[in-house]
């Protein structure tokens, strides 16, 4: 396979520098990084919102869920309206619903205002990341580039999973500082910088036609049906996982009834929301998602059920616990950018597996006497698995997706990704049903040692990404072979 080259014979990197200038990916960085923020930052203000709203500590995950039901529903959904409306208007859309939250949640008195608060949070950073991907593939379009721009690539992965192990560190400094409000409030002058400078530096989206402005033709081109019928199944879906170990049947019974006509429905129309003869038809896509979802699983399960373990097995305090984990955060970026240049896919997936049955053994062998050094190597290790599987699935994304539905591939992505994400807390919550001891983190890393089993199966058995640079190595993936490229059968 040949270096890719643009089409007036110069190298990507050399032909992508003036056109992903820091004006362009800064406010798309930014923005993208406010999902991820959010979405740990809050694990260190829930015990304080419970002990001054004079709520059970145990309600107040309701701020956690329903951020991630926002997101899971979110995603795909702002990504095909970015496609069909423009990639920037539903940007700053997003960033007006994260300023909005997060002023209804400095200023809620009761639980219910934080829900709300963190819903709005939840539907608007979904929009940064399909958005800037949409951004992104349509400039490299423009410029004729034919392999990723691994660099921008590298500064999305940094902002998306390395900003989200800083969050509890983040938040536990905020927290104990200012207040739990400033878990809310943080959002107001860091999305206040994001739209300024998406309002100056990024392009602007083409006029719309009045005839496709227009409410009808725009359910029509985002296939309206097929979004409520996913919302909904997922939604349904969501609230099952989460009620495990106790299931929600009611739930479960929803997500049949709305799954099974939203099937048939996206089978038969002719434009799909969600295109399922299409993502059964790009195999390569389809691992892509379930190696990121068993992948976040783990790093997650680190996140949460690791923290939890440390505050009340070991004994540390929120803030401590949240600065041992401060360093897999820092190995995270530090390796992304690197690994993202280079355009890698198959090598970084294979040490991201590799990384996690390694750190998930780690897990199995902590006790609440271990030093806390020791703690934090089993924590880097799985900020090797953090950029790692980052860079290499976001890679195999943008290669395998087709350019024109990037937009809601991207958002199904990190769908999937919170799928792992909640399936992480679900899996915390059975094995410490009966507090966090070690036996329930020894058996939590059992778990994590099979899901690293089957990411390892997922990647070494994928054909797809065997494909060889000019050295011969099987290690580099600058642009799919023929035999690769997605068609219009095998389109997502």
């Amino acid at each position: 396979m040949r270096t890719a080259t643009t089409q007036g014979g110069a190298s990507a990197g050399e032909a992508g520098r003036d056109s992903f200038a820091w004006l362009f990916t800064t406010p798309l960085y930014v923005g993208s990084a406010l999902n991820p923020i959010n979405s740990s930052i809050i694990a260190t203000a829930m015990v304080p919102i419970a002990a001054d709203l004079n709520v059970p500590v145990g309600s107040t995950a309701v701020l956690v869920s329903s951020l991630y039901l926002a997101s899971a529903v979110a995603q795909p959904t702002a990504g095909k309206l970015a496609e069909v409306l423009g990639p920037r208007r539903i940007f700053l859309s997003g960033i007006v619903l994260v300023l909005l939250g997060g002023l209804v949640g400095g200023l809620g008195q009761n639980l219910a205002t934080l829900t709300v608060a963190r819903v709005l949070i939840g539907l608007g950073t979904s929009a940064a990341f399909p958005c800037a991907m949409v951004m992104i593939r349509r400039r490299a379009q423009d410029d004729g580039l034919t392999a990723p721009p691994g660099s921008v690539l590298g500064g999305l992965a940094i902002a998306g999973m390395a900003t989200a192990a800083v969050g509890p560190p983040i938040g536990g400094l905020l927290v104990g500082a200012a207040g739990w409000r400033w878990a809310f409030l943080i959002n107001i002058p860091i999305t206040a910088i994001a739209l300024v400078m998406a309002v100056r530096w990024l392009p602007k989206d083409p006029p719309l036609d009045r005839a496709d402005s227009g409410l009808r033709n725009v359910a029509d081109r985002i296939d309206l049906p097929g979004v409520l019928g996913f919302a909904a199944s997922m939604t349904a879906l969501v609230v099952f996982l989460m009620g495990l170990p106790n299931p929600e049947w009611i739930a479960l019974a929803v997500f049949v009834v709305a799954a099974a006509p939203t099937v048939v429905w996206e089978l038969r129309t002719n434009a799909p929301f969600f295109d399922l003869r299409g993502l059964a038809a790009n195999g390569a896509l389809a691992r892509t998602y379930l190696r990121q979802a068993l992948t976040l699983l783990g790093v997650y399960s680190v996140m949460y059920g690791v923290t939890q373990w440390m505050e009340t097995a070991h004994g540390f305090s929120t803030v401590q616990a949240g600065l041992l984990l401060l360093p897999m955060g820092a190995v995270s970026a530090l390796l992304s950018s690197p690994l993202a240049r280079r355009n890698l896919v198959r090598g970084p997936l294979i040490v991201a597996a590799l990384s996690m049955l390694a750190g998930s053994a780690g897990i199995m062998l902590l006790t609440s006497t271990s030093p806390a050094i020791v703690i934090v190597l089993v924590s880097l290790v799985f900020g090797v698995v953090s950029a790692t599987t980052t860079v290499g699935n976001q890679t195999a994304l943008y290669l395998s997706a087709p350019a024109d539905q990037i937009g809601t591939a991207s958002g199904l992505f990190r769908t999937f990704g919170y799928l792992g994400t909640i399936t992480s807390s679900v899996i915390g919550s059975i094995v410490f049903r009966d507090g966090a001891s070690d036996r329930g983190l020894h058996s939590l890393g059992l778990v994590l040692v099979a899901a690293g089993v089957a990411v390892l199966l997922l990647t070494v058995l994928d054909r797809r990404l065997m494909g060889r640079g000019r050295d011969g190595q099987s290690d580099t993936v600058n642009t799919l072979d023929s035999s690769e490229q997605p068609t219009k059968e095998n389109q997502v």
